[in-house]
């Protein structure tokens, strides 16, 4: 898979007071050349220090066939987890859920690439890249 990264930002679930700022600042500031883009837009998330508790860069991208800034190995095995959008914390409840799957031995992350995919349509999935079964 091949990303066109637009903007990007590195934070921290547990340690950056301003968190939310600058992910929702990462959003605006991509949401121009967002405006005419008619496929799905990814929250990528890589770079991780360590863990889901640790530093990582989270950006905005779209598929990226025609000048790919970021590559991710095709073999890349990836558990989905689909967003209630009805709820309004969904993307956050999601996460928790994700986190908590984790802690509990339940999921085997690899800490390379992860996804949330925003499709056209208002459904999201997060794409968590896991160790092969």
């Amino acid at each position: 898979m091949d990303f066109t990264v637009i903007k990007k930002v590195r934070t921290n679930n547990f340690n950056d007071d301003r968190i939310m700022q600058k992910i929702s600042d990462m959003w605006k500031g991509a949401s121009t050349e967002l405006s005419n883009h008619e496929g799905i837009t990814y929250g990528l998330y890589h770079e991780y220090d360590s863990d889901y508790k640790g530093d990582y860069t989270l950006c905005v991208a779209i598929d990226g066939k025609n000048k790919p800034s970021i590559v991710i190995p095709d073999d890349t095995k990836y558990e989905k987890f689909t967003v209630n959008t009805d709820e309004e914390q969904g993307i956050f409840n999601t996460w928790n859920e994700i986190w908590n799957k984790e802690e509990e031995g339940k999921l085997k992350r690899v800490y390379t690439y992860d996804l949330e995919k925003y499709y056209p349509d208002g459904n999201i999935d997060i794409c968590i890249a896991v160790k092969e079964k």
